[in-house]
């Protein structure tokens, strides 16, 4: 007899032909929200994603390249949100308030929800021990908190990086919600130690890193893709509500040529706002916990 696999408690199966059906708010089918990720490095650590080959550290190759993602691309992608009258979530680390914290500012005035993902990319979070993973995700909502004026809903971790316990310790420091897992396209109530956090669906496919960085696909294609996942997902949306999440990082999308393709694909989507509900991944976790 074969042996029974490891699982991880979090969730059972449930396969989403099987389930309710709802609405989202205004009687739409599909829930559609841009997750805006803005990050910044240490100087000659190491991680982060590469152009071209890592070189032995300092890598400025591709610590400049990343950086012009703060400096030109965040401002470039912000103007056609701006434009198209989009809402974001953006995701941001701590250390851009040492850095830049003209970046968040301009996200809070537009109204934008504030979601934390650590204090740098430069760290990945399963490397922590408990303790210290605690004292992040602490130190993080404080932070956004003070400064900014709310604290997080929401978290996704640096790398989608987790810790056996990541789960438990995001519900006992106050969050609602999780960004980590991309196993499904509905809100999902996952179990913990302490009570309820929810799995609000992030794209690993729709998602500019995977796509361009590791399959080298090209703006043209990736806008492409936004296109026809959008499109499928309205037909799919007929039977079940569902999530569509677009993830995005400045110094990927807000390269010129990039953003070209990025607007043409947003003004499509855009221009069906009256079948989606365009909204942020904390509205979505709102409105499942009010739905129960």
């Amino acid at each position: 007899m074969q042996r029974a696999l490891k699982q991880h408690g979090r969730y059972p199966y449930s396969a989403i032909t099987a389930r309710r059906d709802y609405r989202w708010p205004g009687r739409k089918r599909l829930a559609v929200y841009l997750g805006f990720n803005i990050e910044h490095f240490d100087f000659g650590a190491g991680l982060g994603a590469a152009l071209g080959p890592k070189s032995p550290e300092p890598d400025v190759l591709n610590y400049a390249w990343r950086d012009y993602g703060n400096r030109v691309g965040v401002w470039r992608c912000l103007e056609l949100f701006d434009l198209l009258k989009l809402p974001v979530g953006a995701l941001i680390n701590t250390a851009l308030y040492d850095y830049c914290p003209e970046v968040v500012e301009a996200h809070v005035k537009r109204g934008d929800e504030l979601i934390g993902h650590g204090h740098t990319n430069s760290e990945r979070q399963s490397e922590l021990s408990e303790e210290k993973e605690r004292a992040l995700l602490e130190y993080c909502r404080d932070t956004i908190a003070r400064k900014s004026g709310k604290k997080p809903l929401g978290w996704l971790s640096p790398w989608i990086s987790e810790s056996p316990v990541t789960p438990d310790l995001l519900q006992e420091t106050g969050y609602q919600y999780t960004l980590n897992w991309c196993h499904d396209d509905q809100p999902v109530e996952m179990k913990t130690r302490g009570g309820k956090l929810w799995s609000i669906p992030y794209p690993q496919e729709l998602n500019d890193i995977p796509m361009i960085v590791a399959r080298q696909m090209d703006g043209r294609d990736f806008a492409d893709m936004i296109v026809d996942n959008f499109d499928e997902m309205l037909r799919q949306s007929k039977e079940q509500p569902l999530v569509m999440g677009i993830a995005l990082h400045p110094y990927l999308v807000g390269q010129p040529y990039r953003l070209r393709h990025l607007r043409r694909a947003l003004k499509h989507l855009a221009g069906a706002r009256k079948k989606a509900w365009w909204t942020t991944p904390g509205r979505i976790c709102e409105f499942a916990e009010k739905l129960g």
